[in-house]
């Protein structure tokens, strides 16, 4: 054998031993739980790259914005905890909202129905988060802000200047 097939062959058995020793170690297996999501987040960016570099058609944003929420929710709770999960969900519903509504804003023709069918699963998502939310410690937040609003309105609004009744003084 060459020194330049030695050199070769030396390369690769080194590089094999890396593998081994880093699987060994737990480094692959800690990067596969902690990295997993961005085998679906970058494929949707790269849908997104795709589109507007004028590589691919619109019809691409629909699994490009599913993809970009989808991903973005699982590593958000892969990070910080999957008990998230229990108030994040509506988030799938918005996943399918920013697709359909991007692919319905960058085709050409007319997709009136596809933007009021996003822009509805989207309130809805928005609802379905609230109520979520209505069910741990927000609760006490928004009772919290209506008190002092309903004070506000009571007490503080119209002191300073002339006062003004809500119904114009009739």
């Amino acid at each position: 054998m060459s020194s330049k097939n030695d050199m070769k062959l030396g390369v690769f058995i080194a590089a094999a031993g890396i593998v081994i020793l880093f699987g060994k170690l737990g480094v692959f297996g800690f990067l596969g739980r902690t990295l997993w999501p961005l085998v679906i987040l970058l494929p949707g960016l790269f849908l997104h790259v795709l589109f507007f570099t004028r590589r691919a058609s619109a019809t691409v944003l629909l699994p490009a914005g599913i993809l970009t929420v989808y991903g973005l929710l699982l590593g958000i709770c892969n990070m910080w905890g999957w008990g998230l999960m229990s108030h994040l969900w509506p988030l799938l519903l918005l996943g399918i909202a920013v697709g359909l509504y991007e692919y319905s804003l960058y085709s050409s023709g007319r997709n009136g129905g596809l933007t009021t069918t996003a822009v509805i699963l989207g309130l809805l998502s928005l609802v379905l988060f609230i109520f979520t939310l209505l069910g741990t410690g927000a609760l006490y937040l928004l009772g919290a802000v209506l008190i002092a609003a309903g004070l506000w309105l009571m007490l503080g609004r119209g002191r300073a200047g002339k006062r003004k009744k809500w119904n114009g003084g009739w």
